[in-house]
């Protein structure tokens, strides 16, 4: 966030003695001190959500320049609006969401601070195209906005050539322009105990790479299956074809914050309205039921899209264990092939 906001503001600062007022930020309707107006706004708006953690609804105040605030005034605001959301986001705990209307009503703190920086990067190439100057963000800044909140995105050469096209703001080639967009936040599930927490490609990642996906897991590390989970997360976002709601989710015991396993789909809904479902389990954890918990919120939530009829489970015949999860959750064996028996849960 800070570093966004300060290659902004150092680039913008250039062009401070022009009359912005005047100048169209770019493809917008805004001119470019409103859009200046609009990125400090969002900075606040975002750190307010934060520290105040409300659940349904924006909080409740209006934000404004004050009119003998000059360009380099609008520059001070903007740079201290992104320390503030900054410093939220530092001091917010890892598991606290709060309201973002769009696509699952709520953010943590990774995606309010990837909105922001989204917010910052866009609109500054915005004005910076208007006033007729050049800008171009560092790479490391364009990824951490696509990899925690463009997940649908497969990426592109570059990222931010990427992020422009995602954006209705440019083109690649081989690809149709962009005339709608939306960012979508992780999604999360709850059942009795457990927070079933979406997986973003930048998780997917760390958890391929032997890292901890930014969480502390019982146990001291993810199981084997989880990081093979996601690996397959990663190929489908450089394909193109990775669905946050249709991915992995990560098992978090509310009690203590812990991740005690994995548990996500093998891809989107198939032609016939089925959806393969798998899941992993720390050592630590296991024995107390999660799995069960957990399977039971996720295929419930599935039967409940309009584009699912049947949610399946294939275990190995020598898994007692993994079959006892399925079928206590409500799956029964539909056919046994190759020393694998396949469960079935339909609607």
């Amino acid at each position: 966030m800070e570093a966004a906001v300060a290659h902004s503001v150092a680039v913008l600062g250039a062009v401070t003695g022009r009359d912005w007022t005047k100048v169209r930020a770019g493809r917008l309707e805004w001119d470019c001190r409103e859009t200046a107006e609009h990125v400090a706004g969002d900075l606040i708006g975002y750190a307010t959500q934060l520290t105040g953690r409300g659940r349904h609804v924006y909080a409740s105040f209006d934000f404004s320049l004050r009119a003998d605030a000059g360009n380099d005034g609008a520059l001070h605001v903007i740079s201290a609006m992104g320390a503030l959301l900054a410093a939220a986001v530092r001091t917010t705990p890892r598991s606290v969401r709060a309201f973002h209307p769009y696509p699952f009503r709520h953010a943590n703190r990774e995606g309010f601070a990837a909105m922001g920086v989204a917010e910052v990067l866009l609109h500054t190439h915005d004005m910076a195209e208007g006033l007729g100057i050049a800008y171009e963000p560092p790479d490391g800044l364009c990824e951490f906005v696509l990899t925690r909140i463009f997940p649908h995105v497969r990426p592109g050469p570059s990222p931010w050539p990427t992020l422009l096209w995602a954006t209705g703001r440019g083109e690649l080639p081989g690809r149709e322009p962009v005339t709608t967009w939306r960012w979508y936040n992780n999604p999360v599930l709850r059942s009795e105990r457990l927070d079933l927490e979406g997986v973003t490609p930048a998780v997917a990642a760390s958890l391929s790479l032997a890292g901890d996906g930014g969480f502390t897991w019982a146990g001291g590390a993810p199981a084997d299956g989880t990081r093979v989970g996601a690996g397959f997360g990663v190929t489908q976002y450089e394909e193109g074809a990775y669905r946050p709601e249709w991915g992995m989710y990560v098992l978090v015991r509310r009690e203590d914050d812990l991740a005690v396993g994995a548990m996500g789909f093998h891809g989107a809904p198939d032609g016939d309205g089925r959806v393969e479902i798998g899941y992993d389990l720390v050592a630590e954890a296991r024995g107390n039921g999660y799995a069960t918990e957990a399977l039971r919120t996720l295929s419930a939530w599935a039967l409940g899209q309009d584009s699912v009829h049947a949610v399946t489970a294939v275990v190995e015949e020598d898994n007692v264990p993994s079959q006892k999860v399925v079928t206590r959750a409500g799956f029964t064996e539909v056919s046994r092939q190759e020393g694998r028996i396949t469960y079935e849960l339909r609607a």
